[in-house]
């Protein structure tokens, strides 16, 4: 399963009932960072969560509201006993604005693993397998997909019939081969009723909406997008308003929405959520979390 939180939801500044967007995700005591913006550890420490567990940083831009809180809360791990290493992602320019973050924060006690992203591309952190896509803000924006496969359907009935020792059930589930009670090579293929479906979260932030988008997020569990308007702002081409995430969610055919990253002066984002869309749809809250489990 997998635990996620938004303990920030606002953009631009933080206001006294809101601190700035980020996400948290955690899965067997490792967690994973999307965005980081002024205060974000005091954000987290407000949801109860370890900031120890951390192993990856996932920016999707560099403007002030999603990456200043980064020298904090690196100090923060700091203080907090961490030592191994902390993966930082993000788009081209990250190596230069880390460096020039890392100015107020010298000396820190891990080391810190930069990967550049140029585009769309695939990699593997945290035991998900990260997709990113290009979005259309003012600087290069990046989206993220992370999909976490599952171990395949035990059956320990079938595992018991082959003589398997009660012991050797975690080996056999963790794709392991074993020797029965009576000498014989077991393998896993012997004892699994097949796959379960992935669990598939997308996080979608500070873009106007893009064509590939509905593919990108297709069938995910939880959809994370941003309702920085409650209707398009004229003024303001470089954001989604929550109509247009809801349309996202439907076209991607997503399991949840979460709308997210709202402006400053946009405070009843649920007013701009149709009453028949409430299954679908949460305006997010800070502190707003769930447990996917998968189908």
């Amino acid at each position: 399963m997998v635990e996620v939180f938004l303990p920030g939801t606002g953009g631009v500044m933080p206001l006294k009932n809101r601190h700035l967007a980020c996400c948290w995700m955690e899965h067997n005591g490792r967690a994973l960072l999307i965005d980081c913006g002024e205060g974000t550890q005091v954000a987290l420490n407000k949801c109860g969560r370890r900031l120890s567990r951390l192993k990856t940083i996932l920016f999707t831009h560099f403007h002030a509201d999603h990456i200043a809180g980064l020298p904090g809360l690196l100090l923060s791990l700091g203080n907090c006993g961490k030592t191994d290493e902390l993966m930082v992602a993000g788009p081209p320019g990250l190596r230069e604005t880390v460096k020039s973050l890392l100015a107020i924060a010298p000396q820190l006690p891990f080391p810190i693993r930069l990967m550049e992203l140029e585009g769309a591309e695939k990699f593997e952190s945290c035991g998900y397998q990260i997709s990113s896509l290009v979005l259309q803000h003012g600087i290069p924006c990046l989206a993220y997909c992370l999909i976490l496969r599952r171990k395949p359907v035990f059956n320990p009935e079938k595992a018991r019939k082959r003589n398997v020792p009660r012991e050797f059930f975690k080996l056999l589930h963790e794709g392991e081969c074993v020797t029965n009670t009576e000498g014989e090579r077991i393998s896993p293929d012997m004892v699994l009723d097949g796959m379960r479906p992935p669990i598939k979260i997308c996080y979608i932030t500070d873009t106007r909406p893009v064509k590939e988008m509905d593919a990108f997020a297709k069938d995910a569990d939880l959809l994370i997008s941003e309702g920085m308007y409650g209707v398009v702002n004229p003024e303001d081409k470089k954001h989604m308003c929550i109509p247009e995430s809801i349309r996202l969610a439907e076209n991607a055919r997503v399991g949840k929405l979460w709308v997210t990253h709202y402006s400053p002066s946009f405070q009843q984002p649920e007013k701009y959520i149709p009453a028949d869309k409430k299954t679908l749809v949460t305006a997010g809250y800070d502190g707003i979390s769930c447990i996917l489990k998968g189908k």
